[in-house]
């Protein structure tokens, strides 16, 4: 048994999801747990739909509009004119989301996990309806059935016994009971065990994939993506990336904690602990290997990495009372940054300093210095750009920071992190 996962890429259009069906009949015979993310950008223009029905905006109808133009427009393109069933089904789940839009009554977060969480459930109705089309019989099991989390919104803690039991119970109920070697479920959504809907972090689709292959003992994972395989950079940020044909899960959770947007950070620590390959492989080219992910060393450990955030902000706390920041002042701050669910990418401390680099956290930058001003005058940077280079050499050194105003750089052995001015 395997769990592929299909990213929204990789049904961003008609034409996509056909091709997602073509590479599934490749297997016919196998058992297969399918997870699906949204479509496309949909996440994107949900979140656009959740700023503006929580701030009552006039936009809100056109942002609506345009997520229920791009599925029914996929959905026409797939289904004959008269396939009503499939038109009914959006309808209903468009009429749902209009009237949770209609009602903001929760905090943000929460009420973002309600919206942003239709979008998988749009791109899981309608693939599951064109499989069986097409004549690949398949079972949709909604993952807010067997996902269940703790109710911190956005990034919501997996409570691992349930979900096992859960996973365990429907998943084996179809294939063994119900004759049908095909399960359909959505990635990065889940509830709290009283039904709320929460979100796993965005890209959570991955660690979704793993999560379930670890309940199951899954013979392996594959993601589907547009490359070939894992890259050691993005062809978005820098030239000439190279493919990486195997790496070691060790490897692979220094890069995505770094950034690397290879796969969620949280995938790899599941698949590790039952020794569960896991291989990345292209939806244009699925004969192709791809990338193999497992617990054995990888191919070249001299391939260096490079890895770019954008739009990182550096904090930096300074002792008020001139005192050392040690332990207890640490976790002074670390308590607080908890509390906001901003996770630090990069940090440093001197004698009475303390800097982060993280993703600019937006309003909550202003709650995080209120509430500590009373032991820490607080500087911070917004606008910066945070460049790793893992197996670095001084040549890559010269070659990306030279020019660069750097605010804050940290190196070990084989890593270095560097902050400067976005340019």
């Amino acid at each position: 048994m395997r769990v592929f996962k299909f990213g929204g890429a990789s049904v961003n259009n008609a034409d996509a999801v056909k091709n997602v069906a073509d590479i599934i009949t490749r297997f016919s015979n196998e058992e297969l747990v399918l997870v699906f993310s949204a479509m496309g950008k949909t996440t994107n223009a949900l979140e656009k739909v959740t700023h503006a029905a929580f701030y009552n905006l006039p936009e809100l109808t056109e942002r609506i509009d345009e997520v229920e133009n791009f599925h029914f427009n996929i959905a026409d393109a797939l289904f004959d004119s008269d396939h009503l069933q499939i038109n009914n089904e959006l309808k209903n789940i468009f009429d749902s989301l209009k009237q949770v839009a209609s009602k903001p009554e929760y905090a943000y977060d929460e009420f973002y996990d309600r919206i942003v969480s239709f979008g998988e459930i749009l791109s899981t109705t309608i693939i599951s309806r064109f499989l069986n089309e097409r004549g690949i019989m398949n079972v949709i099991i909604p993952a807010q059935e067997m996902i269940i989390t703790g109710d911190r919104f956005r990034d919501a803690a997996l409570d691992w016994a349930m979900t096992e039991k859960l996973i365990k119970k429907r998943v084996l109920d179809v294939f063994h009971d119900q004759n049908c070697n095909k399960i359909i479920t959505q990635g990065f959504i889940g509830s709290t065990i009283d039904g709320k809907p929460t979100t796993l972090d965005r890209e959570g689709s991955d660690f979704t994939a793993s999560v379930i292959a670890y309940c199951l003992d899954a013979d392996e994972v594959i993601v589907w993506k547009d490359v070939d395989g894992l890259l050691n950079c993005d062809p978005d940020h820098f030239a000439n990336p190279l493919k990486i044909d195997h790496i070691s899960y060790h490897e692979v959770v220094e890069l995505t904690f770094f950034g690397a947007k290879i796969l969620h950070p949280k995938t790899i620590k599941p698949l590790q602990n039952k020794s569960i390959p896991l291989r990345v492989k292209s939806f244009f080219n699925p004969t192709a290997n791809g990338t193999l992910v497992s617990d054995q060393a990888s191919s070249d450990l001299s391939i260096p990495f490079l890895i770019k955030k954008n739009d990182q902000a550096l904090i930096s706390f300074f002792s008020k009372d001139f005192s050392f920041i040690a332990e207890d002042k640490l976790s002074k701050i670390f308590w607080r940054l908890n509390q906001l669910n901003i996770k630090i990418n990069l940090m440093q401390n001197s004698a009475i300093s303390f800097s982060i680099v993280v993703n600019d956290p937006g309003k909550k930058l202003k709650s995080l210095s209120n509430s500590l001003a009373n032991d820490f005058d607080i500087l911070y940077n917004r606008g910066l750009e945070l460049l790793t280079i893992r197996n670095f050499t001084d040549q890559l050194i010269k070659q990306y920071l030279t020019d660069k105003e750097i605010l804050l750089e940290q190196r070990s052995r084989k890593t270095i992190q560097v902050a400067y001015t976005q340019t």
